[in-house]
């Protein structure tokens, strides 16, 4: 009897999985979640109709139920391309990059290792670029205030000690040759070269197309495993040959962006 009852609810769920895969084909968003929700009320361990969900919400820009469901599909398969990926853009959202980035470039290395070659390598690849830019950005911003703040900490120690300094000489001893501006000047001249120093002017390598020399904004991987900027790779294509620019390999075909591909795709 029990065994029937499980296998009823088994079969319940996946028919609300595939209604609820119609409803987001439909674009019906609010109607799939609440069928993938009927879902995981009837089978709450069945990963795919977590993600599902998440996929759902990820639509609506909903990144709080996002973060929550691909939370739970990790849980429950700690191989999940769908969950690692779509947490990691959910983190990027709450500005988290260095999160982000890691299980952008778990669910990477989880693609790579199940389909080398399917459409959401080149797909987590493009946030990945991004995200790590973004990462690099803000750790050299908060190492300028870190900076900065060690800065004024400095000042205001200067200041405090030649304040007492002044009150305890009594009129003793002659301020007019203070060294305390000498120590402000010097004080500001190593922290503001500490500060060139350590927040380099150009962009990391890594996160720069190797044709344009500038930032990714829309990478792309050939098969001889270098990344480009999508137009400018195209148009290496289209005037020069359809070989890669930098290892010379010739392809018949190169594996372009994928933004195109129906976001069904997606759904399981």
């Amino acid at each position: 009897m029990g065994h029937r009852v499980s296998t009823t609810s088994t079969q319940r769920a996946e028919k609300l999985r595939e209604d609820g895969n119609l409803y987001f084909s439909k674009l019906k968003f609010a109607a799939a979640i609440d069928a993938y929700t009927e879902a995981i009320t009837l089978c709450p361990n069945v990963p795919v109709y977590w993600s599902n969900r998440a996929l759902c919400h990820r639509k609506r820009n909903d990144w709080t139920k996002v973060e929550e469901d691909c939370s739970r599909v990790i849980e429950l398969d700690r191989t999940s391309v769908k969950g690692h990926y779509m947490l990691g853009l959910a983190l990027l959202q709450r500005k988290l990059y260095a999160d982000g980035v890691k299980e952008l470039e778990k669910a990477l290395d989880l693609e790579r290792g199940a389909d080398p070659k399917g459409y959401m390598v080149e797909e987590i690849w493009q946030e990945l670029a991004k995200a790590r830019y973004l990462e690099w950005e803000q750790e050299s911003t908060m190492r300028v205030w870190e900076l900065q703040t060690l800065k004024e900490a400095c000042e205001t120690a200067l200041k405090e000690k030649y304040e007492h300094d002044l009150h305890n000489s009594e009129g003793l001893v002659d301020h007019s040759d203070s060294v305390y501006p000498e120590q402000l000047k010097a004080l500001g001249q190593v922290i503001d070269k500490a500060i060139k120093d350590d927040n380099p002017t150009e962009v990391p390598d890594y996160l720069c197309c190797k044709i344009t020399l500038d930032i990714f904004r829309d990478p792309v991987i050939t098969p001889s495993g270098i990344t480009y900027e999508c137009s400018a790779i195209l148009e290496h294509l289209n005037k020069v040959g359809k070989f890669d620019p930098i290892t010379l390999t010739y392809h018949n075909a190169y594996f372009i962006a994928t933004l195109g591909v129906t976001i069904s795709a997606n759904l399981s």
